[in-house]
């Protein structure tokens, strides 16, 4: 595995999704270090960094309706982080293994 993100577009990503307000989407993820899979949450301000980003391998944000969908698209496009899109939202990765081809949503 190798890092593709670093807390500068993290931080980026958490404020953007911060400021949807209302079409903020909740969001897990999933522990590099020792696959521990997090509870959904939806507080991006404080919750989202308050462990650091350093053994983040994925994010997985949640889709509720097509408003927000478009808004969280739009978003994760502005900031330029690498993703795809899994059922029910989006997963942006902070690690990615070997061989593998990172693509950017948009």
């Amino acid at each position: 595995m190798h890092p593709v993100m670093n807390n500068t577009k993290w931080d980026e990503l958490r404020l953007a999704m911060f400021e949807l307000g209302e079409n903020s989407p909740k969001w897990r993820t999933l522990d590099a270090e020792n696959g521990h899979l997090s509870e959904w949450d939806g507080e991006w301000f404080h919750h989202f960094h308050a462990g650091g980003y350093k053994f983040i391998k994925w994010v997985e944000i949640a889709i509720e309706n097509p408003l927000q969908e478009q808004a969280v698209l739009a978003q994760l496009v502005k900031v330029h982080v690498p993703g795809t899109r899994v059922e029910g939202g989006f997963r942006i990765y902070g690690y990615m293994d070997a061989g593998v081809e990172m693509h950017y949503l948009g």
